[in-house]
């Protein structure tokens, strides 16, 4: 069986309501992007950061998985699918997928602000005063401006071990989350979907360009794949 990585970004979820990470006046839902997603703005108002995941955390339990999520669900028959994501939220495992990577991340997850490794499941609001098993204070499970990547190495991994490469929604302009597509084997063909398309036929070799939204896009190419 084949085995196909997916890298996926923003505009996977965008159809399912979640705006995409940063507009292009360089905000996030009305935020300096390092005012909620450093840890020096964490330091500075930490009260500001709560409320922001907070508010993100509420919106994600109100949304559902879209089309595209589904149809890599449907892969899954026919492939070996692995998929990294660098979105923080949990449509993808919602709709059914079931080996994911989170490289950012996970909105529904906390952890300590002195041990790495307690991570807890949350499904609720964080607040100052709210302390894990270690009784320190927890924050948001997501990887900040300015942090290491945990799960990098491991989706290196994976990548080098693709068949073939299918990228949807994301600028490929994040690092080092854009790196990946560098650490495939030579000649695995590309697939990359996204409405505006910021890589070229000249970028890659075996590049295959879907120009449309994830739900679409994604149906054109299980057209591909299964013929």
């Amino acid at each position: 069986m084949k085995k196909i990585v997916v890298l996926t970004g923003a505009g996977m979820s965008a159809e399912s309501g979640i705006k995409t990470f940063r507009d292009e006046d360089g905000l996030w839902e009305g935020h300096y992007v390092m005012q909620v997603a450093s840890p020096e703005g964490f330091r500075r108002n930490p009260e500001l950061v709560f409320e922001f995941y907070n508010q993100r955390r509420r919106q994600l339990l109100s949304v559902k998985p879209n089309k595209a999520h589904y149809n890599l669900v449907d892969l899954e028959k026919y492939f070996d699918v692995e998929i990294i994501t660098q979105n923080i939220d949990n449509l993808h495992e919602k709709a059914g997928s079931t080996k994911v990577t989170h490289l950012h991340g996970e909105l529904l997850k906390v952890r300590s602000t002195y041990n790495d490794n307690i991570v807890l499941n949350w499904n609720k609001d964080l607040h100052l005063g709210d302390l894990g098993p270690d009784n320190k204070q927890l924050r948001p499970h997501i990887v900040w401006f300015g942090e290491l990547v945990p799960m990098l190495d491991k989706a290196i991994e994976t990548t080098s071990k693709a068949d073939i490469l299918i990228i949807i929604g994301t600028s490929m302009q994040v690092y080092p989350a854009a790196s990946l597509v560098n650490f495939i084997k030579p000649n695995t063909p590309i697939y990359f979907i996204d409405p505006k398309p910021t890589i070229t036929n000249n970028d890659f070799n075996n590049l295959k360009i879907i120009s449309d939204f994830a739900s679409e896009g994604t149906n054109k190419l299980i057209s591909i794949l299964k013929q």
